[in-house]
């Protein structure tokens, strides 16, 4: 049976590092996981029966081949999509299948997204970008702007406030969404290729930012990636390979920075 329980207003205090990631919660599970599309006249298995759990605080990164589901498999975890079947748990409460209204208020509160490609606002500053969660979540302006502003200074671009993204490097512009992914200090953080579209010194920037607002934060963040090399840098690596997870394995000394 699922639980009834409200995962808005949920807070979880997370002390990092303090625990094996045995002996913590579990912050998000899947369960029995199922993902089929249509193609012409034939379904196409895309997950095929997902089992696995992701403790508070733990960095998971999601590896595979293009076509292996890691994408799919991210989408359903934020709730972007659902699942022929199976099912999706986020700190105990079922989110598979919630309607529209109350998973959007799951999504603002609860999930950080960092995409590839920054999806950040053309005709906002940087500033305005990171506020955005706060206005779209009816949350305080003046507890807003301090946390804005903490965030944009953390990622090194405290004198780029009132730039818009046009005016920003591409490393830039993913510290901005890095900012904006964290301000509402959601207890998960979705990332999917973060470091994806940048050269290797802002990527290894980016991810060192990234990292560091893990651990800070405490949030539990999930990553998907073809990289390896950065892969190294999880606590732990789940490898699909055609909707199946193919290994397993806690990382017990992720390389660092």
């Amino acid at each position: 049976m699922r639980k009834e329980t409200s995962l808005i207003d949920t807070q979880t205090e997370v002390k990092s590092g303090a625990e094996a990631p045995t002996a913590r919660p579990a912050m998000i599970k899947v369960a029995g996981l199922h993902k089929s599309i249509r193609n012409g006249a034939r379904m196409v298995d895309i997950l095929k029966g997902l089992d696995f759990e992701i403790p508070t605080g733990q960095f998971a990164a999601i590896m595979g081949s293009s076509g292996s589901g890691k994408s799919t498999l991210l989408g359903l975890l934020a709730g972007l999509d659902t699942p022929s079947s199976g099912d999706v748990f986020v700190n105990g409460t079922s989110i598979s299948y919630l309607p529209e209204d109350k998973l959007a208020q799951v999504r603002g509160r609860s999930i950080g997204f960092v995409f590839q490609s920054y999806q950040l606002i053309p005709t906002l500053t940087a500033f305005e970008n990171v506020l955005l969660p706060y206005e779209l979540n009816a949350e305080s302006q003046s507890d807003g702007k301090a946390r804005a502003l903490s965030l944009l200074q953390s990622v090194g671009l405290s004198d780029r406030l009132d730039h818009y993204p046009v005016q920003l490097s591409g490393g830039e512009q993913q510290r901005v969404a890095l900012a904006r992914a964290f301000v509402l200090r959601p207890p998960i953080v979705l990332a999917d290729e973060p470091t994806g579209n940048l050269d290797s010194t802002n990527g290894s920037h980016v991810l060192e930012l990234l990292l560091n607002l893990n651990k800070t934060e405490g949030t539990t963040l999930v990553l998907v990636t073809h990289d390896p090399v950065l892969a190294t840098y999880a606590d732990r690596r789940i490898v699909l390979r055609d909707g199946l997870i193919i290994s397993d394995d806690i990382n017990l000394n992720p390389a660092t920075l």
